[in-house]
C-alpha cells in the first residue's frame, strides 16, 4: 500500500521543532562560550621536528588560485562572506591563527595555508603516533587519500585532519582560522583521539564535535578585545554550525531535506546576528580591524 502524502508532514513539523530549538533566541542555548579544557595533548612530538615551520603558504598560483575562488562561491554565500574560500589568506588571519595555537601549546599542530604538500601529509600519518595505527592506516588513510585526490587547493573546504595533526586554510576568515584550530584542540586532548575521529563520520555525531569547536571559539574571543574579530565569529559560525544541523536534520527528514537546510542556515545567520548585537553593540568600533 502506498502511504499518504500527509503522513510525511508530522516528521517535518517535528524536525523543524527540533531545527528551531537549536537555535534559541533565549534559555539554554546551544552555542555559547565554553573553553575546552585541555591538558594533553596527544599529538606526536615527531611532528614538530627542529626547523620546521609550523605554519607555511603555498607559492601563489593565480590560474588555480582563480579556479579554487570560482569553486568557494557556493560556501561564499552560504556563510555571505566574500572572504571564505578566497584562496587569499592575510597575514591578519594567520597572526590571530598563530596566537591560538601558541597560547594553546599546539606546538605539534601543522597548518597549511592554500598549500597542496600531499607527499609530506602522508609522512606526517605515518609519524602520527598519537593516534593508534589502525585507524592511522584506515580512516587516516582515507582521509589523506581524498586530500591528494581532491586537492583543497582547487576546491576548497577548510578542515583539520585528526590523523595527520594538519590545519588545511583556504579562507581569509580569522574566525573561520580559530574554528579550525579548535578542532586541532579538542582532537588531541582525547585519549582516544582515533575513535573520536572516526565517529566524526557517522550521522549526527558531527554537530557534537562542531559544538566543541564553536564554543571554544566564542570563548576565546570573549577575552579578546577585538570588536571585530568577536562580531566575525557570531556572524560566520552561527550559520556554518547551521550547515551541519541542516545536513543532519535531512538524513533524519530525506524528503525536506532542502528546505530544513536552507531554514537552518538562515536560523544560523539571524541567530548569529541578534546575539552578536547582544554581545557588541552594533555602532560599535573599538578594538575594529585586527
Amino acid at each position: 500500500m502506498t502511504p499518504k502524502r500527509s503522513s510525511r508532514f508530522p516528521d517535518a513539523r517535528l524536525a523543524l521543532i527540533a531545527l528551531l530549538s537549536l537555535f534559541p533566541f533565549g534559555g539554554c542555548q546551544v552555542l555559547r562560550p565554553k573553553a575546552i579544557v585541555a591538558d594533553r595533548c596527544n599529538l606526536a612530538e615527531d611532528l614538530n621536528r627542529d626547523g620546521e615551520c609550523q605554519i607555511e603558504r603555498g607559492n601563489p598560483r593565480p590560474i588555480i588560485d582563480g579556479f579554487g575562488w570560482v569553486m568557494g562561491i557556493p560556501s561564499k554565500l552560504i556563510l555571505w562572506n566574500r572572504k571564505v574560500e578566497n584562496h587569499n589568506v592575510s597575514g591578519e588571519t594567520e597572526m590571530v591563527m598563530a596566537e591560538y595555537l601558541a597560547v594553546n601549546h599546539l606546538d605539534e599542530v601543522k597548518v597549511r595555508i592554500n598549500q597542496y604538500r600531499p607527499i609530506d601529509d602522508w609522512k606526517r600519518l605515518t609519524r602520527n603516533t598519537g593516534v593508534a595505527w589502525p585507524w592511522r592506516y584506515t580512516f587516516g588513510a582515507v582521509s589523506v587519500l581524498g586530500e591528494t585526490i581532491v586537492p583543497g587547493r582547487l576546491f576548497g573546504g577548510d578542515h583539520f585532519n585528526p590523523y595527520t595533526g594538519t590545519i588545511h586554510l583556504y579562507s581569509d576568515v580569522a574566525a573561520v582560522a580559530l574554528h579550525e584550530s579548535a578542532h586541532a584542540k579538542d582532537f588531541s586532548r582525547r585519549t582516544y583521539p582515533g575513535t573520536y575521529s572516526a565517529l566524526y563520520t557517522l550521522p549526527l555525531v558531527p554537530l557534537w564535535h562542531e559544538r566543541i569547536a564553536t564554543n571554544d571559539v566564542l570563548a576565546y574571543v570573549e577575552m579578546k578585545e577585538d570588536i571585530r574579530l568577536k562580531r566575525e565569529a557570531h556572524h560566520v559560525l552561527f550559520p556554518a554550525y547551521g550547515t551541519y544541523v541542516g545536513g543532519a536534520l535531512g538524513t533524519v527528514v530525506p524528503v525536506a531535506s532542502t528546505p530544513l537546510y536552507v531554514g537552518a542556515v538562515a536560523a544560523g545567520h539571524l541567530t548569529g546576528r541578534m546575539r552578536s548585537d547582544e554581545v557588541v553593540p552594533p555602532n560599535s568600533t573599538v578594538g575594529d580591524g585586527y
